[in-house]
């Protein structure tokens, strides 16, 4: 059974080991890398969104606060890039525990607008504080990720660390989802006042994987700025918060590949479909518009129904 369950990690691995063997081309490398960075962070919006049951749409903030801090840290101050990423997602997880405080006691649309809130802010302070962020204009010159004489400086280099990171957090998260915190995450998003009859902590649990979420978004900002070298207030926008809701729902809310699948058709739909020029956003629109309706489960629900088809005409009657 367990053999079984990680069948489809193991062929994720294996196909991450060929590929950096394999592609040379650094565009199709450098979408493989973004794929796996909207994946962490998606991951864990979908702890908070898909487990959980708490709406944010102020979580792009989390993602430019950990690529802000670790591009300031790195470019300004000469802090090594492993010390500058564990200092940004601490920041951000502190500034998700704050803000977590309040807005964690609203439900619904209320808890939809108060992150919105949140991340408008973010977004409004990093326009605004030109002499440390740059404003408008951003900040460059941000060095590629190190560890002493180790060196992420070509895009295989930095493609394997994306998703080395990615597999690491994958198993963290099911083990979590599969663990008794995660058994109560998911208690919470049926029904709150069932989960607390039940004797869990309601708010505890909502502010932990808040703040969790927040880590996991942070992390993916600073594998994004150590990358593109390069960071901006656009990073923190509300659009880049919608599109991570986004990922999750056509992935699929509550399951653990809906992340990755979300991540990978809304990094690849856009670049296939820049062809089009003109029509492009129609017929992206479209396409997410079908799959809403048809596969409201998200793409991990088709895949299931996929195989489970698959199985039943291959089984002998």
């Amino acid at each position: 059974m367990h053999v079984r369950r990680n069948i489809p990690l193991i062929i994720l691995v294996l196909a991450v080991a060929a590929a950096a063997v394999l592609v040379t081309d650094s565009y199709i490398l450098t979408i493989l890398i973004f794929i796996g960075i909207y994946a962490i962070a998606t991951m864990g919006l979908n702890l908070l969104l898909g487990f959980a049951g708490q709406i944010s749409l102020g979580h792009a903030a989390f993602f430019a606060l950990g690529a802000y801090v670790s591009g300031i840290l790195t470019t300004r101050h000469d802090v090594p890039c492993i010390a500058a990423a564990a200092l940004a997602v601490m920041l951000a997880s502190g500034v998700a525990y704050i803000v977590g405080l309040p807005c964690l006691r609203l439900k619904g649309h209320y808890l939809a607008m108060g992150t919105l809130a949140f991340g408008e802010i973010i977004h409004i302070t990093l326009n605004a504080e030109v002499e440390l962020t740059g404003g408008p204009s951003g900040i460059a010159g941000i060095p590629m990720l190190s560890a002493g004489p180790l060196s992420a400086d070509s895009d295989v280099k930095y493609f394997l660390v994306v998703w080395v990171v990615f597999v690491l957090l994958f198993i963290l998260t099911r083990n979590i989802i599969n663990s008794r915190p995660g058994r109560a995450l998911q208690a919470l998003h049926g029904s709150e006042q069932a989960a607390s009859a039940m004797g869990i902590d309601v708010a505890g649990m909502k502010l932990t994987v808040f703040v969790l979420s927040a880590a996991y978004a942070a992390l993916a900002g600073v594998l994004y700025v150590h990358f593109v070298a390069f960071v901006s207030p656009q990073a923190g926008d509300i659009m880049f918060s919608i599109k991570m809701v986004t990922m999750v729902v056509v992935g699929g809310m509550g399951h653990l590949w809906g992340g990755l699948l979300g991540a990978a058709l809304l990094t690849v739909l856009p670049e296939m479909l820049s062809y089009f020029e003109d029509y492009d956003m129609l017929i992206y629109g479209g396409i997410l518009l079908v799959m809403v309706m048809f596969m409201p489960g998200g793409l991990t629900q088709g895949f299931t129904r996929l195989t489970g088809a698959l199985r039943a005409w291959r089984t002998p009657r």
